[in-house]
């Protein structure tokens, strides 16, 4: 330990004078984060919405009322034609039109179910459901439909897509700045021929990897807890689990991270080569097949089963379920084991291949 405490020190006189890239780990994630939470949000508002009244009764205005006082439509036009709902749907002045029957008022009033049609825009499947979604609720809420059905929502009862979507943040930039900071630093010391002194140093390789971990370990989990009290005061994040439940997670997760980035940096000559190799590694796994935006079960099966390699897709489950379900972190060993074997496994090779390397 006291061979790697001093690869610590001197790594964090390094980081120190380096004043450049502290900044850029410490306060580039939080940047991401108001970039990313605020660009990427699932929930559609200001629907535009085209309506064609054919009943013009009290009724009829107070259902039509009800979907423009929702927040979710936006009234654009009135329609007093089939041909009139087509054109205005042609050319996307509106993306909905709720065409309202003769007769609604009436039936409402007598106690009957009146139906009434909306026209929704299917360009985007997404959006068409979600639409389809809030004109479902209102309808029903109005009387326009009946149902049996009470539906109630658990852990995100307003369904903000930023609860979702936040924690996948966190998570897609810790495993970015990580895999980064620490497969550049070995790299540095290659290219400034220092590599060759170390070399020389009696310290053995596992001393070397402990020592190079430690500053860039403790940074990380300083920058993940800044973007996390960040995402709790800007985005409403809840914090319904345990702290130290989620300081453990993190840990494992990031100690993979760093481990996957020592790894490159002992193949990596350059630091160019390393920037890219760590940003492949690190960017398009989280983003695409952690199941922080795609669902993993809609993946073929090919693809489901390369993503158990990537560890951000067990660091999810386990953040999501602390922060937003308040899960014990024993329900969670599943997730726990799968990132402390990919940790160990990635400081194994790292460690193998440095040693390779100094002989």
């Amino acid at each position: 330990m006291r061979k790697a405490l001093a690869v610590y020190r001197k790594e964090l006189r390094q980081i120190r004078r380096d004043r450049r890239t502290l900044m850029t780990i410490v306060f580039v994630p939080a940047f991401f984060l108001l970039l990313y939470g605020y660009a990427l949000n699932w929930d559609i508002k200001h629907i535009a919405l085209a309506v064609q009244d054919r009943d013009q009764t009290a009724e009829s205005r107070a259902f039509v009322s009800a979907f423009v006082n929702s927040g979710y439509f936006d009234r654009v036009a009135d329609a007093w034609s089939p041909a009139e709902i087509d054109r205005l749907l042609d050319l996307n002045t509106a993306r909905a039109a709720l065409i309202v029957p003769e007769g609604f008022g009436r039936d409402l009033t007598a106690g009957r179910t009146p139906q009434v049609q909306m026209l929704i825009n299917g360009e985007n499947a997404n959006t068409a459901t979600t639409v389809m979604g809030y004109a479902g609720n209102i309808a029903r809420s109005s009387g326009a439909a009946l149902v049996g059905v009470e539906a109630r929502i658990w852990f995100n009862p307003e369904l903000r897509s930023t609860l979702f979507l936040v924690p996948g943040l966190i998570a897609y930039i810790l495993m970015i700045t990580a895999v980064i900071s620490t497969a550049l630093s070995v790299v540095r010391e290659k290219e400034s021929g220092t590599m060759e002194q170390v070399r020389m140093a009696p310290i053995d390789t596992f001393s070397f990897i402990v020592g190079k971990s430690i500053p860039y370990f403790f940074i990380s989990l300083a920058s993940a807890a800044l973007i996390i009290l960040a995402a709790m005061a800007l985005f409403g994040l809840p914090m319904r689990g345990n702290w130290v439940s989620l300081l453990f997670a993190m840990s494992l997760f990031i100690a993979g991270a760093l481990g996957t980035g020592l790894l490159i940096s002992t193949v990596a000559e350059t630091q160019q080569v390393a920037f890219q190799a760590a940003l492949l590694s690190s960017f398009l796994p989280t983003l695409m097949l952690s199941g922080f935006i795609f669902p993993i079960s809609s993946m073929p099966t090919a693809l489901q089963l390369i993503t158990t390699i990537v560890p951000a897709r067990y660091f999810l489950v386990a953040l999501r379920g602390i922060v937003l379900k308040g899960t014990p972190i024993v329900l969670l060993w599943p997730q726990m084991v799968a990132l402390t074997i990919y940790a160990l496994a990635m400081l194994t090779l790292a460690s193998v291949r440095l040693a390779r390397e100094r002989r």
